[in-house]
């Protein structure tokens, strides 16, 4: 096992107000410097979807579509040993301080991104923030009972109107 720095920054902007935390990047998110990498990772697809919007291909489109829509996205681990993208795998997590974001955005809503990010947050960030966090079926390919279809109907939560 080997202990790995979150090698990128948050995503957000003075217009975020959902904040939507994974747990940590998977190997081809570390690889392409950005957020759900994998391209079996259901997260883009879902909130392609949810907007009505096409799937973004690049990093500058997947930043376009977040930001339009008043999201935010980050992890809950700074550091941590990992076997691959293992979640199952994390040992020894270090929190993110999600206070700059929280500082900066008018956050009405957090989101973790699957069970182990939700309690990631719950473990050693949601005492700093006093902020709860909704647990969503993580767009990882390993959650697999989950259909694009369930996802979506899931994740419509973080939509502005029903914020």
């Amino acid at each position: 096992m080997t202990r790995i720095q979150h090698p990128f920054e948050p995503l957000y902007n003075e217009n975020s107000r959902v904040l939507i935390l994974g747990s940590f990047p998977s190997v081809k998110s570390r690889e392409q410097q950005f957020f759900y990498g994998h391209p079996q990772n259901r997260f883009w697809k879902v909130m392609s979807v949810l907007f009505n919007e096409e799937t973004p291909k690049t990093i500058p489109e997947k930043k376009h579509l977040i930001l339009t829509h008043h999201l935010a996205l980050w992890d809950s681990i700074a550091s941590c040993e990992i076997t691959g993208s293992s979640d199952a795998s994390i040992r020894d997590a270090k929190a993110n301080d999600i206070s700059l974001i929280l500082s900066n955005c008018p956050i009405e809503k957090i989101i973790c991104n699957g069970k182990k990010s939700h309690e990631l947050y719950r473990k050693y960030i949601e005492k700093q923030t006093g902020l709860s966090a909704i647990c969503l079926p993580s767009t990882s390919p390993a959650n697999a009972a989950w259909t694009l279809e369930k996802l979506v109907a899931a994740w419509s939560v973080i939509k502005e109107d029903n914020i």
